[in-house]
């Protein structure tokens, strides 16, 4: 397993980079069109040095909540709370049969309608979204679990 994360830290780290290097031949591409004067120059130049800030934006922005969400997993692993669907069926895909996601998924929001300020139940009903296939619900779930354990690491 060690390994395999440090293969995807590796990846992540390469891809920042590039990223990085994207965003400064971006930013100079920018600039030179400025500099070359122009209305249409000018406005385009603005435009493109805008992409390099809301790329880095982006990228930050996704960074901060991958770790977030890491510290939560770690949290969770580590009081054994952890969502077991190892004897759950699956698909040749590899992905949990929808009535069995289903079924896991009400048994933990009834697990956090009894408690919905716990980040833990926020946690569990979040993964849980994500195993049911509702990967916009998840994201927003997990984001309330980040910001219910910080409020209690803080508090």
């Amino acid at each position: 397993m060690n390994g395999e994360v440090t293969r995807k830290v590796a990846l992540i780290a390469f891809l920042v980079a590039a990223l990085g290097v994207y965003f400064v031949l971006l930013g100079k591409r920018g600039i030179g069109l400025i500099q070359e004067g122009g209305v249409a120059a000018v406005g385009l130049g603005i435009g493109v040095l805008i992409l390099p800030f809301l790329g880095v934006w982006i990228v930050g922005a996704t960074l901060r909540a991958g770790f977030a969400h890491q510290h939560l997993a770690r949290r969770i692993h580590d009081e054994g709370l952890e969502l077991d669907v190892t004897d759950l069926p699956r698909r040749p895909s590899g992905r949990i049969e929808h009535d069995a996601a289903d079924e896991l998924f009400h048994s933990v929001k009834a697990e956090w309608e009894a408690d919905p300020d716990n980040w833990r139940n926020s946690y569990r009903l979040a993964r849980a979204y994500d195993y049911a296939g509702d990967r916009g619900r998840a994201r927003e779930t997990m984001r309330r679990a980040v910001e219910l354990e910080r409020v209690e690491r803080e508090g």
